[in-house]
């Protein structure tokens, strides 16, 4: 699927809320070194995100078949086995590792790819202070 239209552009860019609707950010693609990333924007702070995240994450949580938890963390803390954050960064998903690709700001991958995954209409997420979960549509 051509994400491009709804994922936005660096001059108009999908606006999203972290899973507890406490915070904004903006997601959209750019190219890099010839590939299409996303970009995610929180305040001032930039990550950028392989593009196989959507279609690797949407096919995992197919077969995973129920909630998952989010468990969204910063790149150098360790990560709860069974939740998105920890699938993000394992040596078991696709990719063999991160789909985040800026050094020191690989991480919070469960804070910032289910909300762009439930605004493509591919997931849902909860939206609780905390514990937050996610499952496929």
């Amino acid at each position: 699927m051509n994400y491009k239209e709804k994922i936005g552009t660096k001059e108009n860019p999908l606006q999203l809320k972290t899973p507890p609707q406490t915070s904004e950010y903006t997601m959209h693609i750019e190219e890099k070194d010839g590939q299409d990333i996303l970009v995610c924007t929180v305040g001032s702070t930039k990550l950028h995100y392989d593009m196989r995240a959507i279609e690797d994450l949407h096919k995992m949580l197919k077969t995973h078949g129920d909630w998952m938890e989010l468990g969204s963390k910063d790149e150098k803390q360790d990560t709860k086995e069974g939740t998105v954050e920890h699938w993000g960064r394992s040596s078991e998903n696709p990719v063999g590792g991160w789909y985040g690709l800026k050094k020191n700001l690989r991480g919070r991958f469960g804070m910032y790819m289910p909300p762009l995954m439930e605004a493509l209409g591919l997931a849902e997420v909860t939206h609780e202070k905390r514990g937050n979960q996610m499952r496929v549509i």
